[in-house]
């Protein structure tokens, strides 16, 4: 079979990896997805007790919801806020389930290996010609498939970031989360009443903190703390009222009245050295906080909100480039940088900034930004359909922008400010 007659293969069943399989189809064009989860959208459904501080109508596809609306299929309320099981069980389910998309998505199904078939990442002659190759264990078993291109949508969730900011692997311990956990739900028998430590500034580490305080109402004895690396707590608050998305400034100005009311202990400029267990069990934080050697602690439980960083095993052979510090493709990494600005606030960008030195072959969705917070699903749908436009040879739609992104009002040069009261025994590390 000629390359050109080739489905494309998209890895990832999330939102940006099926907004993809809908360009396509809308386009008339093959393709092929794979899922190494159960079901569509297995990343949502680990924290679908949270709710999405962007509205449904900045989490629905075009395309998709072109090919939903061509089926009868319901469309949630555009203004309203969904949670993480409703983007799975409310649209990327039924969009899987679709005639055009079902027959080609391939559930249980990890790629293990991408190559250009026959050959290594060395040698280049002939190299375009020939087709993706990609290895994929279904059922315990590795079976090949062929491709004309590739579109990496497979995200960074399942890689989260070590608990040290040195990145050193501590090993697993049951008492360190490293997701969003149901606290007020499922898990609130393992937080209620206990020593909790929060570490990370983002907006996981937000909603942690709200679930604890909410918790702490009826659990008096819950003890919170927040651990953080910036000099400040309230400059990781965000824009307030000014952000374009107000569940996204309301979630910051909650956790500002959490640490008005003096009701948590937060340690900033602290960095993790190490992990120490005691003899009970609890759990000790060997830290660096403002150049000085502290303890933190003893905790009973710890959530390590420390971000997520992009998986590369599976494309040793595909010649693919990423950015040294974030690991974000090249391009995107002057926009998307933390130490430069924490906006969040990215200019639409598509096939261009994107291209990868393997031809056809494009890294898109969350994973595009590597260790970088702040990804927006509607900056994922315009990559995925500027990528599409190009494979399938239409040029002006690849370079074209169609996607304007709600600002969040804030930058690191403009913090929001929040007076924060000082919780008895937490001593000289709360910020000021």
């Amino acid at each position: 079979m000629e390359i050109s007659q080739l489905p494309v293969a998209i890895i990832g069943g999330g939102p940006v990896g099926l907004a993809a399989a809908a360009q396509l189809v809308k386009r008339g064009q093959s393709f092929i997805l794979f899922e190494s989860g159960a079901q569509l959208g297995t990343n949502f459904l680990d924290y679908g007790h949270v709710r999405l501080f962007s509205t449904w109508q900045y989490n629905i596809d075009e395309a998709a919801k072109e090919l939903l609306e061509q089926h009868d299929v319901p469309l949630p309320n555009p203004k309203a806020l969904p949670y993480g099981r409703e983007i799975a069980v409310q649209y990327l389910q039924p969009l899987g389930n679709l005639p055009e998309m079902k027959p080609f998505i391939h559930l249980n199904s990890q790629v293990v290996h991408i190559s250009r078939k026959g050959f290594d990442k060395v040698k280049s002659i002939g190299r375009e010609e020939r087709p993706f190759e990609l290895l994929v264990q279904q059922d315990g078993v590795v079976r090949p498939f062929q491709a004309r291109a590739v579109i990496d949508a497979t995200g960074t969730w399942q890689q989260p970031n070590p608990l040290p900011s040195g990145g050193l692997e501590t090993g697993d311990n049951p008492h360190v989360h490293y997701n969003i956990p149901d606290i007020l739900g499922a898990a609130r028998s393992i937080f209620e009443n206990k020593r909790v430590a929060i570490v990370g500034s983002g907006h996981s580490a937000l909603n942690s903190i709200l679930d604890l305080a909410e918790l702490q109402k009826d659990a008096p004895n819950t003890a919170i703390s927040w651990i953080l690396r910036r000099p400040r707590a309230d400059s990781a608050l965000g824009g307030g009222s000014s952000d374009q998305l107000p569940a996204r400034g309301a979630l910051g100005s909650r956790v500002g009245n959490v640490l008005e009311e003096g009701k948590m202990a937060t340690h900033a400029s602290t960095s993790i050295v190490s992990v120490q267990v005691n003899a009970d069990r609890s759990l000790t934080l060997m830290a660096q906080q403002n150049g000085d050697g502290v303890e933190l602690g003893p905790f009973d439980e710890i959530i390590a909100n420390t971000g997520s960083k992009p998986d590369f095993s599976f494309l040793r052979e595909v010649r693919y480039s990423f950015d040294p510090a974030l690991e974000s493709v090249p391009a995107l990494a002057p926009l998307i940088d933390p130490n430069v600005h924490s906006c969040g606030t990215v200019r639409p960008h598509g096939e261009q900034e994107l291209r990868q030195p393997e031809k056809d072959f494009y890294i898109i969705g969350v994973k595009s930004y590597g260790r970088a917070p702040t990804f927006l699903m509607a900056t994922g749908y315009e990559q995925a359909r500027s990528v599409v436009a190009h494979l399938c040879g239409d040029t002006e739609a690849a370079k074209r922008v169609e996607l304007n992104l709600p600002e969040t009002g804030v930058c690191s040069s403009r913090p929001v400010s929040f007076k924060i009261l000082t919780p008895a025994g937490s001593g000289s590390s709360c910020c000021s």
